[in-house]
């Protein structure tokens, strides 16, 4: 078998950290990742989120009028981060779900692209919110379909899902223009408000949660796809909001 490793500071002591029921996480000593171990591969991932509830993709239809406002104030955020404004700029939403931040970027003069593996989600989100382009699939197997480059890109409660972190952040640099601005959003492992006990979190959903952050671990996992934290914001509840900017490709 092979041994147990971090994802994001290749450090191999990494006790067992907490379970529930067959699914078993670890805790990075060195960074403080934790993570699913073992790890889910694509197909496994594929497979849990066949099934459009699995992953509470239904109930995130509802009260779409809070979720527009949620999205209008978080795409200005980025809009006042981008250089020279929105109008004109290109948008792409990482796990666009139902179309509300395309839509918001719509609003506030971004051109809009959203991708999610939820081919029912894109559905509505085409029905509802049109005038964004949409594609069914990950970024990991989309990406090489862009043939320009991004201004801003949001990616909301999505890196904790993915099995390859990696992978994941280089693909959104990847796709990001240089200078371009991301906004993400991940459950916080060392928020003061997190209960001690993981299990207790009503964010420890195994295994749809393979990853858990901090600010320190997600700066590094940043860093090394050319990404720096310029700003974060506070959060009552357990959850890193950060913004960041594309500087260059530091591995």
């Amino acid at each position: 078998m092979e041994k147990p490793y971090c994802q994001v500071c290749g450090g191999t002591d990494c006790p067992p950290h907490a379970a529930r029921g067959e699914w078993h996480y670890r805790r990075c000593a060195t960074c403080g990742l934790v993570f699913l171990s073992p790890m889910l591969d694509d197909a496994a991932l594929a497979a849990l989120y066949a099934n459009p509830d699995s992953g509470g993709t239904r109930a995130y239809f509802r009260k779409e009028a809070s979720k527009l406002r949620r999205a209008r104030g978080r795409v200005r955020h980025l809009a006042n981060a981008v250089a020279g404004g929105p109008n004109g700029r290109r948008f792409l939403d990482v796990g666009c779900s139902g179309g509300f931040m395309t839509q918001a970027a719509l609003e506030a003069g971004f051109t809009a692209t959203g991708i999610d593996p939820d081919s029912d989600a894109v559905a509505h989100a085409r029905e509802n919110f049109p005038g964004a382009d949409y594609l069914v699939g990950g970024l990991t197997d989309v990406a090489a379909k862009f043939s320009e480059d991004f201004d801003a890109v949001y990616c909301s409660e999505v890196l904790e899902h993915v099995a390859d972190a990696n992978a994941f952040v280089g693909a959104i640099a990847g796709v990001m223009a240089a200078g371009g601005v991301l906004y993400l959003t991940t459950p916080d492992i060392g928020h003061w408000r997190r209960p001690k006990n993981l299990a207790d979190w009503d964010v420890f959903t195994p295994p749809h949660h393979c990853l858990f952050f901090s600010m320190g671990n997600l700066r590094q996992l940043f860093h090394r796809h050319g990404l720096e934290i310029f700003h974060r914001q506070w959060a009552f509840k357990p959850g890193l909001k950060v913004l960041a900017r594309k500087i260059g490709n530091t591995t």
